[in-house]
């Protein structure tokens, strides 16, 4: 593979396939180069390789897309795995999270039951700071 076909601002290889290196992604998704390998070690993402060079193309992209839009949602990798996995999309189209009513309903509850631990945990935290700060 010639080495000037994948670069900073992605490229394209004559058939329409665009090709990033793991930078590119990294700059794109605001993610570290370790998040990416560490994806790819758990089977989410699978480049080619160039030597020792990582090279992703469209569908790579689109799947860190979904992955990270999972772990916006508050869902684990082995769960995005699952989701991913389910995906088939033989006409090119484009992939999203398949979640079901069942699904996105515990992810619900899961993120309150979430949201209602932090807020307890502030508040005890608040209340410890306001103790030390008056015993300072």
């Amino acid at each position: 593979m010639d080495h000037n076909a994948v670069g900073s601002d992605s490229s394209d290889m004559g058939e329409g396939t665009k090709f990033y290196t793991i930078g590119d992604l990294a700059r794109e998704f605001g993610v570290t180069l370790r998040t990416l390998r560490f994806y790819e070690d758990r089977g989410l993402l699978s480049p080619r390789r160039d030597g020792t060079a990582r090279i992703y193309d469209a569908r790579d992209r689109e799947r860190l897309s979904v992955i990270l839009k999972g772990k916006q949602l508050g869902f684990t990798l082995t769960e995005i795995r699952a989701m991913l996995a389910e995906e088939r999309s033989p006409n090119g189209a484009a992939m999203n999270l398949k979640l079901s009513l069942d699904q996105v309903e515990d992810q619900i509850r899961h993120l309150e039951q979430q949201k209602i631990e932090i807020e307890e945990a502030l508040q005890e935290l608040k209340s410890r700071r306001s103790s030390l700060a008056a015993a300072a």
